[in-house]
């Protein structure tokens, strides 16, 4: 498996004892000491909606000249820039750029070594392009923020040279939003400590990692691209800190596995425009803090669980363009909790609004093996 993502893109560092963020001119970051002592180090530089201090004279040229090198190969590599960002991105002084920030080195402990660049932000610029393999010369770079652009191709797989990024023991994300990246995703993105993972609204293909299941992550999103196959069988054996994962308009197939019920904490469940078929699992009662649980436009199947309709914390739940074929007292009374109750087009006799009767005379994957627990009762929170 490739190793391109080994630091992945997008890591915006949570900074621990002192963080300040300046208005218009990008972000300022003491991690040093409040009052004396070394280590400190404040990031300078151009924020993309105003212009940033000027680099101090005396930086380390080294440094800086293979940053200037880096990025003048990645300003080449883009091809339309319609807030002309990369005006700002002339000359050697690369502190000054829009969207490039500047700290002391971490690694030089000599006064006079001067600035790296720690983090670059271009997040909304709508810049079209690639990303370039000389980024990898910025191997003090922290962050790196680039979602909603549109930037296409593969990630360089020189990007596993980024190693400081590995070594900060610090609060991060990937964030990769509204781009064009294609092609499945590795094994290892699911390894990595990140706190928050944003894959959404791009091309990516192929089937969910099976290392899923070791996410350390409270948000997952992968809605609105291309990701085929059934559930890793690791689905649900996630970080208990998961609070929202989103797999909407992909093309997932099979079942929903039981996993889903060790994710107690989550409060945000939604796999609708996928091609998911079967009955439920009955763990799904297990989601005693679920707000919004979005199962529709699936193939879903069965009688909706009333387990399903007491969970106290629903907001709104949407079941709509399945082949349910009935619910229960419960979850008519979801109405009156104020839920919003979304069961349009399915299969249940009496109700307004369903599917014509010939569409509901062949469930789709009415014989699917969805391997639930066998138990003489439903498999519930208190046996799960």
């Amino acid at each position: 498996m490739e190793k391109w993502w080994l630091l992945a893109l997008l890591l915006l560092s949570v900074i621990p004892i002192e963080a300040g963020f300046g208005v218009g001119g990008g972000v300022g970051v003491n991690v040093g000491p409040v009052a004396g002592g070394g280590g400190a180090g404040v990031w300078i530089g151009g924020g993309i909606n105003g212009n940033g201090p000027n680099a101090p004279s005396g930086s380390s040229a080294s440094g800086l000249d293979r940053a200037y090198t880096a990025l003048q190969a990645w300003k080449s590599a883009i091809s339309e820039d319609p807030s002309k960002i990369l005006d700002t991105w002339v000359g050697s002084d690369v502190c000054s750029y829009k969207g490039v920030f500047c700290a002391d080195s971490q690694y030089e402990v000599s006064a006079a070594s001067g600035l790296v660049v720690a983090g670059i932000d271009l997040n909304h610029a709508n810049l079209k392009g690639t990303l370039v393999k000389e980024l990898s010369f910025l191997t003090e770079m922290s962050l790196l923020h680039l979602n909603s652009n549109r930037f296409s191709g593969t990630i360089p797989d020189t990007f596993k040279d980024l190693t400081s990024l590995q070594e900060l023991d610090l609060s991060i994300y990937l964030d990769l939003r509204f781009n064009s990246f294609s092609g499945p995703i590795p094994e290892d993105l699911f390894n990595r400590r990140l706190d928050a993972i944003f894959l959404n609204n791009n091309q990516f293909a192929g089937g969910l990692p099976e290392s899923l299941g070791n996410s350390q992550a409270s948000v997952i999103n992968l809605a609105n691209n291309k990701f085929s196959g059934n559930f890793p069988a690791s689905f649900g054996f996630m970080s208990n800190k998961l609070k929202e994962i989103l797999f909407l308009n992909n093309q997932l197939t099979g079942c929903i596995p039981e996993g889903v019920g060790l994710f107690t904490d989550i409060q945000v469940f939604d796999v609708s425009f996928n091609s998911l078929m079967g009955h439920l699992p009955d763990t799904i009662s297990c989601l005693q803090d679920i707000e919004v649980l979005n199962l529709g436009h699936n193939k879903l199947s069965g009688v909706l669980p009333e387990m399903v309709c007491s969970l106290k914390s629903l907001v709104n739940l949407t079941v709509a363009y399945n082949f349910f074929s009935g619910f229960s007292q419960e979850c008519a009374k979801l109405f009156y909790r104020n839920v919003g109750f979304d069961f349009s087009l399915n299969c249940i006799p009496g109700r307004n609004m369903q599917r014509p009767q010939p569409e509901c005379s062949l469930i789709p994957g009415g014989g699917l093996n969805c391997l639930r627990i066998p138990g003489s009762k439903p498999l519930v929170c208190g046996s799960l």
